[in-house]
């Protein structure tokens, strides 16, 4: 059963300077950002909002169907306004980009608040090690949409 979005955000607390681990995924897992040209649209918006500001991006890889982002809230916005800012901007240039009115994510997304005693660089390795777990290749290093700050 969906959830109404109010009841998603319910519940969430954003915090400058609170590190968080978000996730969210493609509608219907469709592997969107297979295509080069779909997933750069999606790591320019990204680092746009790096550019602007709002967060401290950590490490981050882009799935086929799915985002996993380490980032540091810098403020003044919410977590839940950037994930909304960061989904409306690149829905609409991948809208251009598969010449469609398809749904580009799913509603929602999930975020972890790490704890003080969680090991970001442990976490920041898992993030990045998905494309090898997944299968996609035998190297990180061979994998095009990844990034973190210790590189």
């Amino acid at each position: 059963m969906d959830m109404p979005s109010d009841d998603l955000l319910k519940g969430r607390v954003s915090r400058v300077g609170q590190i968080y681990l978000i996730t969210t995924t493609t509608e219907a897992r469709r592997p969107l950002f297979r295509d080069f040209n779909c997933a750069r649209l999606v790591i320019t918006e990204m680092r746009r909002l790096e550019e602007q500001n709002l967060l401290h991006s950590i490490a981050w890889v882009l799935m086929p169907d799915h985002l996993h982002w380490l980032i540091q809230l810098q403020g003044p916005i919410s977590m839940s306004t950037i994930i909304k800012v960061l989904k409306g901007r690149s829905a609409r240039k991948l809208g251009f980009c598969l010449q469609g009115h398809q749904a580009i994510w799913q509603k929602g997304f999930h975020d972890h608040a790490l704890r003080s005693e969680e090991d970001i660089r442990k976490v920041a390795r898992y993030i990045v090690a998905n494309p090898l777990r997944a299968g996609l290749v035998e190297r990180i290093g061979d994998y095009p949409f990844w990034d973190a700050q210790w590189l």
